[in-house]
Parts: C-alpha cells; sequence; structure tokens
C-alpha cells in the first residue's frame, strides 16, 4: 500500500480543523442532547471542573476548568510539542465555544441506552478530534502524554482517570448516577481507542511453508510489504525449514490469506494482534 502524499501546508491546516470542528460538534451533541438533561457526571477534566464547583461552590465550572488546563498545556508545550500544543489551544477555544450552542435533547427514556448512546457519540466525536494534530484540552493532553511515555492507549488513560473522578464524585451525586455516568464514560473510552487505533491496526503474520520463497516472494512484489526469513527447525522432524514473518495492514488480511491458501493450501499461518508498529510505510504510530 503507497504512502500518502503529505497535504500542502495550508490544506493541512483546513482538513485538522475540520477535523476538530466535527469532532467538537458531537461531542456537544452528546453533552447538551443526553449528559446534562440526564443529570450525568461528564467525563475527564470537565466532570473534575463541575466536582470542584460541588465541593467549593464559589468557583465557577469555567474558572475551574481554565485553571486545570493551565498546567496541562504546560505539559504539552514540554512533552508533546508546538504544532500540537496550537492546534489543540485552537480545540480548546472551538469547543468551548460549540457547547454554548442550543442543541435539542435526544429523548431516549431508558438511562443505560441513554448512556451507551452518549458514550458512542462522544467516543466517536473525540476520536476524530485525536485524529487531528491537535486535541480539544484537558484530559486528551494528558492521555497522549502517558501512550507517549508508557504506550498506554488514550481512552484506557481516560476510563482510569474518569473511575477515580467517580469514585471521588459518590460522595456527592446519587450512586445510580454515578453508575449510569460510569456506562457513559466506558462506552467512550471503547469508542476512542476504536476510532484512534482500531482502524489502522496492523497484523504481525508468521508462515511456515514449503512454498516459503513463492509466499515470500508474492507478498513483497504484490502486497508491497518487507518479509523477514528466519531459520528454524521442527521440533519433532529435526527438518530444517524457513519462517516468514511479516507485517500488514487490518484491510489487506483477506488478500493475504487468499495469497496464501493460492500457494499453499497446507501453510501452517500465524496471525498476531500488535499493540504499535514503529517503520516507514507500515507504522501506525499516532502523529502527536
Amino acid at each position: 500500500m503507497m504512502l500518502k502524499k503529505p497535504l500542502a501546508p495550508p490544506l493541512e491546516i483546513l482538513w485538522n480543523l475540520i477535523l476538530i470542528v466535527v469532532g467538537c460538534l458531537l461531542c456537544a451533541v452528546a453533552i447538551k442532547g443526553i449528559v446534562v438533561p440526564k443529570q450525568f457526571l461528564a467525563g475527564g477534566f470537565t466532570g473534575l471542573a463541575l466536582l470542584l464547583h460541588y465541593l467549593v461552590p464559589a468557583v465557577p465550572v469555567g474558572v475551574a476548568y481554565f485553571l486545570f488546563n493551565v498546567p496541562i498545556f504546560i505539559l504539552g508545550w514540554v512533552y508533546v510539542g508546538r504544532r500540537f500544543f496550537f492546534y489543540s489551544l485552537a480545540g480548546m477555544v472551538i469547543y468551548s465555544a460549540v457547547v454554548m450552542l442550543p442543541f435539542p435533547a435526544i429523548v431516549i427514556e431508558d438511562m443505560i441506552l441513554s448512556a451507551l448512546t452518549a458514550g458512542i457519540i462522544t467516543g466517536v466525536g473525540s476520536g476524530i478530534i485525536l485524529r487531528s494534530l491537535g486535541s480539544a484540552g484537558g484530559m486528551d493532553i494528558l492521555a497522549i502524554i502517558v501512550y507517549k511515555k508508557a504506550s498506554v492507549r488514550i481512552g484506557t488513560t481516560n476510563l482510569v482517570f474518569n473511575i477515580i473522578l467517580l469514585l471521588a464524585a459518590a460522595l456527592r451525586i446519587p450512586l445510580e448516577m454515578v453508575l449510569y455516568t460510569l456506562i457513559y464514560i466506558y462506552a467512550t473510552a471503547y469508542m476512542v481507542n476504536l476510532v484512534v487505533t482500531g482502524f489502522s491496526q496492523r497484523k504481525a503474520v508468521m508462515i511456515i511453508s514449503k512454498e516459503w520463497r513463492a509466499i515470500a516472494d508474492e507478498i513483497m512484489n504484490r502486497m508491497n510489504r518487507g518479509v523477514t526469513v528466519v531459520q528454524g527447525e521442527g521440533g519433532y522432524s529435526r527438518q530444517s525449514m524457513r519462517i516468514l514473518y511479516s507485517v500488514i495492514s487490518f484491510n489487506e488480511l483477506s488478500r493475504f490469506k487468499n495469497l496464501v491458501r493460492q500457494l499453499d493450501p497446507d501453510a501452517f499461518v500465524v496471525i498476531s494482534e500488535t499493540m504499535e508498529v514503529m517503520g516507514k510505510g507500515i507504522g501506525n504510530q499516532p502523529h502527536w
């Protein structure tokens, strides 16, 4: 699969701003249409600001959210990069603006279905934002820093933070609302992981076959993927053999299996998940 040609700088800026705007609009739809009408507690720094406001009513939510973001943006400047910082600053401004727009309530009577729907919409919106070169500020920046430093998935970091937040919030809001909010936050984290990394998942493949040379040639020539040939030996037969190792994209998996079946129906193939892949052409590391 050929690399995409980089966009010109003005088009790149426009494309990233479009991603941020679309993602922020989706998040705002979920917040204003479901979360607020159902009185769920929001996740991330918005939820933290709300909780602080509940504990100290004299502190406005907006002021608390801004103060929480200041040290996080400093960390983003130091550990992530200038480009990410400015896109995230734009994202925070856009998100703050669209949340103030009037959105109609999404009428769903069942509270669990409401929480799941809100989580799906918010997760898709947050994932689209994170597919850009920035974020909407807040917890997204901290989650990306943790991802870069410890390879912990973004949705997972958000989920852990929000669980801690909900345990603290359980002292101030009804337990039922905490549990509904937990469903909402879990659905959000799952969808963020899916949108950010799931669609760019890479598969590691190992092939043991008598037709190893023909298979290797086809992978390199027809699929344009690199292949490593490893010298091996059968544990029972003690016969010398070659083991092929390669990494392909999820979209290429079906074509790869058909290719192997055509050349050797008896080939032994192992396909495994990958967390991250670094390298030109097939790498799927995020761009932050």
